[in-house]
């Protein structure tokens, strides 16, 4: 299987990232916007679906109760206007019967008193989404190693057993560094990422790490993130549709990465580069539609859990 271990040059990803506060966020997107449009006309063959990707594991893959595939529904809280939007969003999950996992960023904005623990009684899982969220984690490996013991705290604090990198950035080897069950960094395929190395998988992937026998399950992405498809492709969820009958007649997993910072919802005027919450509610929809009693809906850490059995039952 092969892994991705490269991050972006220092020398590109470096000066974006210092200058990035500087640049009004309206620029940045129109700057991305005319980036992925450059991209999208040379990446028909591997996007939104890659071929290559439905590949199957060396091993026999049954998901529980002899289902067809697997779908995990994910949010990055990448801002603070995220985390209050998140209480509409989980009280929409709730009304379509759906448990999700919320990544969110420690350092970046203040979590409100009793917020991740109110997201745990209701049934929905918290992972850790980097640090700051300022770019920066993977600049050097002195600069990971200082990190990752402040995000080890959180992890254990929240008793959180998943990670993803901001930005999806990712280095799998690395990654051995932080206590976790589970990473949820990578994406099967996607060309407009600031590291586009796809991991050309619809499965989750055992990361060995070879020092200590020891491990952990990545998760990738593979559905477009949401603010790719509508706020810089403006795109429908149609895409999102295909990608999903394609998953399923592969007997993949579903990893659908969505950002409530762009969502919008009913009673609030949408803002600039915000989506309606009911293209998500959509998706929801028509998984439940089309495939009813057929696939094995779970929260990322559940998904790595049974993957790891998987693995060592060979």
């Amino acid at each position: 299987m092969r892994r991705n271990n490269e991050v972006p040059p220092r020398y590109m990803l470096k000066p974006y990232y210092t200058l990035k506060p500087l640049i009004p966020r309206s620029v940045q997107i129109l700057l991305r916007r005319q980036m992925v449009k450059h991209k999208l006309s040379r990446s028909s063959s591997i996007w939104p679906i890659d071929e290559n990707a439905g590949r199957k594991p060396p091993f026999a893959v049954h998901w529980p109760d002899g289902k067809q595939f697997a779908v995990v529904f994910s949010h990055d809280v990448d801002t603070r206007v995220g985390v209050e939007k998140c209480e509409r969003l989980v009280e929409l999950e709730t009304e379509m019967g759906v448990s999700s996992t919320y990544f969110i960023v420690p350092e970046r904005y203040t979590i409100p008193d009793g917020f991740l623990s109110g997201l745990k009684d209701k049934g929905f899982e918290i992972g850790v989404h980097g640090l700051y969220h300022d770019g920066k984690l993977y600049e050097s490996r002195a600069t990971f190693k200082a990190r990752s013991s402040a995000i080890n705290r959180y992890l254990r604090d929240w008793g959180a057993m998943g990670f993803r990198s901001p930005s999806m950035h990712h280095n799998l080897e690395w990654l051995h560094g932080l206590d976790i069950e589970y990473d949820s960094s990578t994406f099967d395929t996607d060309p407009f990422e600031p590291q586009p190395d796809p991991i050309t998988t619809i499965f989750p992937v055992w990361v060995c790490d070879a020092a200590t026998d020891g491990g952990y399950v990545e998760l990738p992405c593979t559905l477009p993130q949401d603010f790719t498809l509508f706020v810089l492709l403006r795109q429908t969820p149609e895409i999102w549709f295909r990608k999903v009958d394609w998953i399923a007649s592969r007997g993949g997993m579903v990893m659908v990465l969505t950002h409530p910072d762009y969502m919008s919802f009913p009673g609030k005027r949408a803002r600039r580069f915000e989506y309606s919450v009911d293209r998500y509610r959509e998706l929801l929809e028509y998984i439940e539609c089309h495939y009813q009693g057929l696939y094995w809906r779970a929260v990322a850490k559940d998904v790595a859990k049974y993957w790891r059995t998987l693995v060592f039952r060979r």
